[in-house]
């Protein structure tokens, strides 16, 4: 079975970093995106930043310049490098995995996304930001 799991969230004040991480377990590295999204109670997931086995790197017009995606196969492992934190980014993170047919990208804003039977999640992880 795959599994997910997120880390790395907390409290930080305006202007600060954080760094996620998200351990997979059970998957077999092929054709994949791997993707960031957050939420906020009340409100739609949004997408952060995607990053596809292709190195097809996507990020949301809100976090470009300040958060970086990438990935390190060797620990099955996937960071968010969030720097210049800002009070609107306050929201639970989810990293999320869909295995994919070879050379298939999906963006951030595809409903594939919310496809729950191809579509792997994590339990999430808390960011704060205040101000």
């Amino acid at each position: 079975q795959i599994h997910l799991v997120e880390s790395g969230g907390g409290s930080v004040q305006s202007g600060g970093s954080l760094r996620l991480s998200c351990t997979i377990s059970g998957y077999t590295w092929k054709s994949y995106c791997l993707a960031w999204f957050r939420q906020t109670p009340g409100e739609q997931r949004e997408g952060v930043a995607r990053i596809t086995s292709d190195r097809d790197i996507e990020y949301a017009d809100s976090v470009k310049g300040r958060f970086t995606i990438s990935q390190e196969k060797v620990k099955s492992s996937l960071y968010l490098q969030m720097n210049d934190l800002k009070p609107e980014d306050t929201a639970m993170y989810y990293c999320a995995l869909l295995p994919v047919d070879g050379g298939t990208n999906y963006p951030l804003r595809h409903p594939a996304w919310d496809l729950k039977d191809i579509t792997y999640w994590g339990q999430g992880t808390q960011v704060t930001v205040s101000s």
